[in-house]
């Protein structure tokens, strides 16, 4: 791997872990609906586990409601059941061609309980942000020693690394920050 494609693969990889974090904060419930709540359940349909967004369309039409329209209607029951079997809490309402789920608003300490793994969560990205550091770091190393850089060289280039170190981190923290927000808001 090339001295530059060092700091391409790090900024990427870095790219991947702050997009993984953004996606996992989209699953986290607010005061309000959002299609994103329900991205993570799975439904065991048509003999497989299939995403619900690939058997129903999910919209939020109001602000405390969620409507599911199941592109097959044979898989109603199956998408209920999913829903209800998953661990967010929801109580979804089949009339026979949508289901409906009414967001109940979050009570104090079930919001201080989403801000507490909001933080995990963007921990845990910054801890994946820093191993990329780390591995990148090393490759540079390792090119000085094998007599590919010079020391000046060497030394801008973990520059670099931390300054996208900086960026990604603070990006996470961002993120992380606005859905505290979110949360939070009543």
């Amino acid at each position: 791997m090339s001295v530059n494609e060092v700091l391409v693969d790090a900024e990427e990889r870095m790219e991947k872990a702050v997009s993984v974090l953004t996606h996992a904060l989209g699953g986290i419930r607010t005061g309000r609906a959002n299609p994103g709540l329900v991205d993570s359940v799975r439904v065991e349909a048509y003999g497989s586990q299939s995403p619900l967004k690939q058997l129903a369309s999910v919209t939020a039409p109001e602000p405390t409601q969620l409507v599911i329209r199941p592109y097959d209607a044979g898989t109603i029951k199956d998408i209920e059941k999913a829903i209800v079997a998953s661990d967010l809490g929801l109580n979804p309402q089949n009339d026979g061609k949508i289901i409906r789920i009414n967001i109940p608003p979050l009570s104090t300490e079930v919001r201080k309980k989403m801000v507490a793994r909001i933080k995990e969560l963007a921990e845990e990205a910054k801890i994946s942000i820093r191993s990329i550091r780390r591995d990148a770091n090393k490759i540079i190393d390792q090119a000085e020693k094998d007599k590919e850089l010079s020391e000046d060289d060497r030394d801008r280039l973990k520059e670099e690394v931390q300054e996208l170190t900086k960026k990604y981190e603070a990006e996470a923290t961002e993120a992380a920050k606005v859905r505290e927000a979110d949360v939070m808001e009543q």
